[in-house]
């Protein structure tokens, strides 16, 4: 488990003309298309593509799949021509792999690993184990086959400028609502709120200690997104973190009254007796077109006030 004294291995600034390597950790792909329009987008911006051997697979025996996802990640991480790894999609499987991940070879081999969804699992464990900084960010079958202006400049510039000042902002259609004011420093852990909370009890959860906590979920009704958030409160998670930052919790919400009752939830589990720190919503982060990179495990500094909101690296994401 990483803690505070332990080493974070910052993994190396993309360049145009680097290798990126593709693999599916999770479910298989439904859209062969999607991973063409993705490859040639990555092209299109000056990148060489390196398909995993697994990439397109079809799910049917877990243990099969399972050792051609640890196949494909292995490979990815010890392949020297690899500059960076971007995951294919969500969906479920992830977590499986994390007892039989060779993490010593991730340890010696730190390269950029982009995820989101049950990439979260992936991206935790890693962190948790080897103190890499990963990327919760968008993914080839999802975003990057047709990616909004605001998707790409996050993606890019997070990995590609190795610059202490980076600053990540919201996207002009989703309303930052400031729960609590505040400013709070710590190491920015979260992702999606069902595989997160499915990983307490696990040596693959990082530690809490002085962490911003950011989180999305899709498809949750409010009764089970109260369930989660009361299981890390019950794990002393929340009392842990800094500040908590809530992304978009899609799907569900657009049913009648599903909004509202969520709003309501996050302001309680934001309340003095839970968190110690500020607290917003409305992050643009999640499963949404125009998505946020976040650096897993990188340091931090938020501050939210009623008229502002600012999130600022206080070290380098990636290097040169």
């Amino acid at each position: 488990m990483f803690f505070a004294y332990m080493k974070t291995l910052v993994p190396n600034a993309l360049r145009r003309g680097d290798t990126i390597g593709l693999i599916s950790p999770s479910s298989h792909c439904s859209y062969p298309d999607r991973i063409q329009l993705a490859v040639s987008y990555l092209e299109k911006n000056g990148y060489r593509v390196k398909p995993s051997v697994h990439l397109n697979r079809i799910d049917t025996d877990p243990s099969i799949a399972d050792a051609e996802k640890l196949q494909d990640l292995h490979g990815m991480f010890s392949d020297p021509s690899i500059r960076a790894i971007i995951c294919l999609r969500g969906g479920a499987g992830a977590s499986r792999l994390l007892k039989k991940i060779d993490y010593n070879l991730i340890a010696s081999n730190p390269k950029i690993l982009v995820g989101y969804s049950d990439i979260t699992a992936l991206s935790l464990a890693v962190f948790s184990q080897t103190g890499l900084i990963s990327f919760s960010g968008p993914m080839l079958a999802t975003e990057l086959h047709e990616p909004t202006p605001y998707t790409e400049e996050h993606f890019w510039g997070i990995l590609t400028a190795p610059a202490y000042a980076r600053s990540l902002h919201n996207h002009e259609s989703h309303a930052i609502t400031c729960i609590r004011e505040g400013v709070a420093e710590g190491r920015l852990i979260g992702g999606n709120l069902s595989v997160l909370s499915s990983m307490i009890g696990t040596p693959y959860l990082p530690a809490f200690c002085e962490t911003l906590l950011f989180l999305e979920d899709i498809n949750e009704p409010a009764y089970r997104i109260d369930r989660m958030l009361s299981h890390l409160g019950n794990a002393g998670l929340l009392a842990e973190s800094s500040g908590i930052l809530f992304g978009q919790f899609s799907g569900e919400p657009e049913k009648a009254g599903e909004a509202l009752r969520l709003e309501k939830m996050f302001d309680y589990y934001s309340a003095p007796a839970h968190i110690n720190g500020p607290a917003m919503r409305g992050l643009s982060y999640g499963h949404i077109r125009n998505l946020m990179t976040i650096p897993i495990g990188a340091k931090f500094r938020m501050e939210i006030s009623a008229s502002t909101f600012s999130l600022k690296a206080l070290e380098p994401v990636v290097q040169e």
